[in-house]
């Protein structure tokens, strides 16, 4: 079946547990928001996704394990991911910027370039093309920094707080482009973030963790209302909030 599945993923740090028995899926085509308090283990589970920490437990991808991956193989195989902190590439352009992402992701040079071009028209940053990446505003950034991990149209793509420090014109423009992901290049997403604003709307299902245990799982509008993740995130006013 494809998915990008995490089975019985546990994480352990100085004889602290940061995750333990988390099962998790996400299907191509969808999205699966991650959410839960500051400390739950989500950009840890993030982490494990994408080959950057160590655990107990499987990590599969379309059938085929991939448990134990280097980040630079699972990039290559088609996992990719953002970081809260965007991470671009000093002293080099936008484009610049996307053109080493495909090269490193394995594209040939011309491939690179075709790729580098679909994705500022994409996500309309053509005009910013030979602007230093680092000198872009924040909205920019971040957004290219989304565009950098969709080069070479991976399987699955991990955001890890995607809308973190923008406005709410800033966000509203962030959720169109994240809700043409999957249509447009056929992959899944996991998004991490505590805009719930944003989240609600874009998800198809959420996944709740807390002290490194998953605490519920499934559509928005149930997790919305769910008695348990209230008491230990949303609080009584997501009930109401449209």
């Amino acid at each position: 079946m494809a998915a990008l599945t995490a089975s019985g993923i546990g994480v352990g740090f100085a004889g602290l547990t940061a995750l333990e028995d988390i099962h998790l899926t996400v299907s191509p085509g969808e999205v699966l928001g991650l959410i839960g308090p500051n400390g739950a283990g989500k950009t840890t589970l993030t982490n494990v996704l994408t080959g950057f920490a160590r655990h107990t437990g499987t990590v599969t991808v379309d059938g085929r394990d991939v448990t134990g991956w280097s980040p630079q193989k699972l990039s290559r195989f088609g996992i990719r991911r953002t970081f809260q902190n965007v991470r671009l590439f000093g002293g080099m352009t936008v484009a610049e910027n996307l053109d080493a992402a495909a090269l490193g992701a394995g594209l040939r040079r011309a491939a690179a370039r075709r790729c580098t071009r679909a994705l500022l028209d994409r996500f309309d940053l053509g005009p910013h093309s030979e602007v230093e990446a680092t000198s872009l505003p924040y909205g920019l950034e971040r957004r290219l920094g989304i565009a950098r991990a969709l080069v070479g149209e991976p399987r699955y793509v991990v955001l890890d707080e995607p809308a973190a420090g923008l406005n709410e014109e800033e966000s509203n423009e962030l959720l169109v482009r994240l809700r043409a992901v999957p249509e447009q290049y056929g992959c899944g997403l996991v998004v991490i973030e505590h805009d719930m604003r944003l989240i609600m709307r874009l998800c198809d299902r959420l996944h709740v963790i807390d002290h490194g245990r998953t605490l519920a799982t499934g559509a928005p509008a149930e997790i919305r209302v769910d008695p348990l993740v209230i008491e230990a995130y949303l609080g009584s006013g997501a009930v109401s909030h449209g």
